[in-house]
């Protein structure tokens, strides 16, 4: 077999191989000499067709079907000799050499790099003191969680709930989906189109108002969209919140049995705790992963690409179809180029990383890993039984895990930097106080 590669575009590659005439006849005629002895034609008894028979009437097929093979096993054995790594599926296309079979595979290869550059990351680590503050804004926000609702008789207000009646119309005609009653509606949870909470701040129980909003342009109803309605809204009636008392009943409510509202103050702390931890470590691997693509150590193949665009593309309308909206068939892939090109690359990158340091997952790491997953569950220890009995299930979180080892190697590596946080910050950035 003989093998012969250009390189046409960056990481494409053309490769030509030409195998031996021999070798494609010599398994044609094996294959017609098989099929001589069991083949049905009528007029013949079974296993006395004549070969010639055979010959003229399967050669074209079985030609068709040893050439098919020929390229797929030549093109492999091929990209071994040459010590290719092939991305994606290649173009193969055969040709008309007369001293041999011959075909081209185009395809692109996999990048070579070095990772380089780690400790020219910067990473900027939060670093969260809980302290009684936080505990009490916690449990403030676990009142109105449980807070229930009573009338009161005066105007409306952020955060009270008004019960309404309304009518929607469209250049004076009702429109489907428009109209409903005994609605409650807290105001400023901003559940309504913009314009239309903010138009019943004051209102009162037993007032009539006629409400003029425009709907989004991006509406999920495409015949309201960007279209300005009327709504003819009655308010039934207005309520206040009320919020529970922070009692050691209350802890029991929340699910604390024994120790009360210290313990329940305890069990917080604790969550916030963990809260934080995930948060942190979310942050720090942002910005270890921002690091990364912009070392710029790399081409990324475009099939790759392609390929990743595809599972977005897959993950949108999966998305879509879970929460309702009308599934859209001719999604328009462009928009998840830049995001399609980030994730292949980073996955490129940590490859390398893990191949370059021999970066494994520990057996006590994993069995960690494991456990973690499995503490939610009623029987945790069924749940790890479980993952070690499917190789397939616990090779997942092995990946996972794998990813963390190395997100920490290359922490290691970098130049990091500690800042104090508040977990307020923490938990709600880009959010301002106001």
């Amino acid at each position: 077999m003989q093998v012969s590669v250009e390189t046409t575009n960056g990481l494409e590659r053309r490769m030509t191989v030409m195998v031996p005439k021999e070798n494609i006849d010599g398994e044609v005629q094996k294959r017609l000499k098989d099929l001589a002895g069991r083949v049905k034609i009528d007029g013949f008894r079974p296993g006395k067709v004549p070969f010639s028979v055979v010959r003229q009437k399967f050669l074209g097929q079985v030609s068709q079907e040893v050439m098919g093979e020929v390229m797929q096993d030549s093109f492999y054995e091929a990209v071994l000799q040459e010590k290719l790594r092939p991305a994606g599926s290649p173009l193969i296309e055969p040709g008309d050499a007369k001293e041999g079979f011959e075909f081209t595979a185009t395809f692109e290869v996999y990048p070579e790099f070095e990772v380089t550059g780690l400790d020219k990351i910067n990473i900027e680590r939060p670093v969260v003191d809980i302290g009684d503050a936080d505990i009490d804004a916690m449990l403030e926000t676990i009142r109105k969680q449980r807070k229930t609702w009573g009338e009161v008789d005066r105007a409306g207000q952020e955060g009270d709930q008004l019960t309404i009646d309304f009518v929607g119309t469209l250049d004076g005609e009702e429109f489907s989906g428009g109209t409903a009653e005994q609605v409650p509606l807290e105001l400023g949870s901003k559940r309504m189109i913009p314009g239309f909470e903010e138009q019943l701040m004051g209102a009162k129980a037993g007032q009539e108002l006629i409400l003029d909003v425009t709907f989004p342009e991006d509406y999920h109803a495409r015949d309201l969209a960007g279209k300005a309605v009327k709504f003819a809204t009655t308010v039934i009636k207005v309520e206040a919140p009320v919020l529970p008392e922070l009692t050691d009943e209350f802890a029991v409510e929340f699910g604390v049995k024994e120790g009360g509202l210290d313990a329940l103050k305890q069990q917080v702390r604790e969550n916030m705790q963990r809260e934080s931890e995930q948060a942190i470590a979310v942050r720090v691997k942002e910005q270890v992963f921002d690091g990364l693509t912009g070392l710029n150590l790399l081409d990324v193949p475009r099939a790759l690409v392609d390929s990743e665009i595809e599972v977005l593309v897959k993950q949108r309308q999966q998305d879509m179809q879970q929460y309702g909206a009308p599934v859209q068939d001719d999604v328009d892939s462009a928009q998840f180029e830049t995001q399609a090109q980030r994730r292949v690359s980073l996955g490129l990158i940590l490859s390398e990383v893990i191949k370059e340091n021999n970066i494994t997952v520990p057996p006590t790491r994993l069995r960690e890993a494991v456990e973690k997953l499995a503490a939610s569950y009623e029987r945790p220890e069924e749940v790890v039984k479980y993952y070690y009995a499917d190789k397939d299930r616990l090779k997942e979180v092995e990946n996972v895990t794998l990813e963390e080892v190395a997100v920490e190697h290359i922490i290691s590596q970098a130049n990091v930097s500690d800042k104090n946080t508040s977990f307020d910050a923490l938990m709600n950035p880009g959010q301002t106080a106001g």
